[in-house]
Parts: C-alpha cells; structure tokens; sequence
C-alpha cells in the first residue's frame, strides 16, 4: 500500500496512479478510498458547484482483482443508476472513458457514511439520537420497498452504502452497483457484500435472491443502526417486540422470514 496526494488530500493506493485527469472536473476536496470494489470516489468542486465522481481504472488498496474487472463492473452500473429513480438515490448525471479507466459522475450529497471503513463519519452516525436512527432506517426500508416495485433485488447493499447529512436531516442512498433486475439466482457462490448482511443463500451457488433476501438484509440493518450489529437485547434500545420482529427477519430459514419487505414494515412500525 502506498499514499498519494491529490490537491492537499492523501489517499492510499495499491499502486502509484496518475490522476491528473481529475483537473478536467475541478478541484478534489474529499476522498474515499475504503472500498474493496476497485473503485475510488472523489469530491470534486469547480466554480461552486460540487459533483462525485466514482472511478474505475486504478489499482486500489482495498480491491486484489483485476483491474479491467472492474471496469467493466463499473460500466455495467450505467443502466442500473439511469432506470432507478427514487428520492433518496443519489443523481447520475453521466460518465465516460477517461484517464485509462471508466468515470461516472453523479450530483453531491453532503453527508456522512455509516460505513465502517469511514471510522469518524461511522461514529458520528452512531452517537445520533435514537429517533435520527430510526429516520435514517425508514428511510432504507422505504428506498427498498421502492426498489422491489421498480423490479430490482438489492445485491451488495450494506451501511458502506448510506450517507447522512445530519444538518439537514437527509439519507442519501451512494451505491447500488451490483442491484439485479428480479429473478435472479447466486451464479457465484459467495456473492458481492459485506457478510454482517448477507443472507445465507447469498453463500449458496444457485439459490434463489429475492425480495426475501433482502428481508434479511434489512433485519441486519436495523441491528446495525441501531446497536452497531450487537445482535442481543442487553443493548437494544427499542421495545422487545420491536427486538423480535428483527430476529423474525433475519431467520437462517427464508420459510420462517417475512415475505415482503411491506410486509416486514408493517410489523416493524406496529411493534415501535
């Protein structure tokens, strides 16, 4: 791993990369460099105006595949970010070929990332009063009800994937690079994600991911945001009720899950 520095900002790097193509856009403020996708996102601000650009090309520190890989990865994402518009995503505006690689280029959310890789925003996120918690939550669960509707099944969807800007209150949905349009089955074994949210049969080659997966993905997330993934009730702040319609969730069963991602929010909200 080694370090660069790009208008004053360090960043780490799984190799020396030239990134004088950035200039075309403006002036880097902010980077992150935590994912292991093999893409790196910049904050980038040219005459007052701000936009994110998710970059493809580059050998990451967190990423040990094939570059090329991920490029095409990342240029696959086009129609997935142009076919879903829901409020809370963050907005494409377009992308291109550029410095060797592959850019998309999307308007700026101010926010935080709840991610874990993020260690400050992370913390930040988790010391917010419990009714923000269950704003940012409702939020996710609403963003996901909308997915199913649009006929995608969220792949790859974890708390690396949700900002919040805690000014104005506002969830910011930053990547839905791997969604897949429904049905769809594991072609991989274990797939794309983060394990603190993956369903069992995101683990099994040729299991169904469905609506039902993402059941248990969302029962995660509750456990995530509201006690940093502490899956008992000694630390819960919320009602036992409330305690077990997310255990219900998250049943290693599918059979034994909710059935709907509606149908889960209805006893969420009943058990709050």
């Amino acid at each position: 791993m080694i370090y660069q520095e790009i208008d004053g900002v360090k960043f780490k790097m799984g190799g020396q990369f030239d990134f004088n193509f950035l200039k075309k856009y403006g002036k880097v403020f902010k980077i992150y460099d935590g994912q292991d996708s093999g893409n790196i996102c910049f904050g980038i601000e040219n005459k007052g105006k701000k936009i994110f650009v998710k970059f493809a090309g580059a050998q990451t520190a967190e990423y040990n595949g094939d570059v090329s890989g991920a490029i095409q990865r990342l240029k696959a994402t086009v129609p997935i970010y142009q076919s879903i518009k829901q409020k809370s995503l963050i907005k494409y505006i377009t992308s291109e070929e550029i410095g060797q690689g592959f850019a998309m280029i999307f308007e700026w959310a101010d926010g935080e990332c709840m991610g874990r890789m993020y260690e400050k925003s992370h913390e930040i996120i988790m010391k917010l009063p419990l009714d923000e918690k269950l704003h940012i939550y409702e939020s996710v669960i609403d963003f996901l009800i909308d997915i199913v509707t649009l006929g995608y099944v969220a792949i790859d969807f974890y708390d690396g994937s949700i900002m919040y800007d805690t000014s104005r209150k506002v969830v910011t949905i930053c990547d839905i690079d791997f969604f897949r349009k429904s049905p769809t089955v594991n072609d991989m074994g274990r797939m794309w994600g983060s394990s603190r949210f993956m369903s069992p049969e995101e683990y099994k080659y040729g299991e169904k991911i469905d609506e039902i997966s993402n059941v248990f993905m969302i029962g995660k997330m509750g456990f995530s945001i509201l006690t940093d993934s502490d899956l008992s009730f000694e630390h819960y702040p919320l009602s036992l009720e409330s305690f077990h319609v997310l255990e219900k969730a998250t049943n290693p069963n599918r059979c034994e899950r909710y059935a709907s991602i509606t149908e889960f929010k209805k006893h969420w909200l009943k058990a709050l």
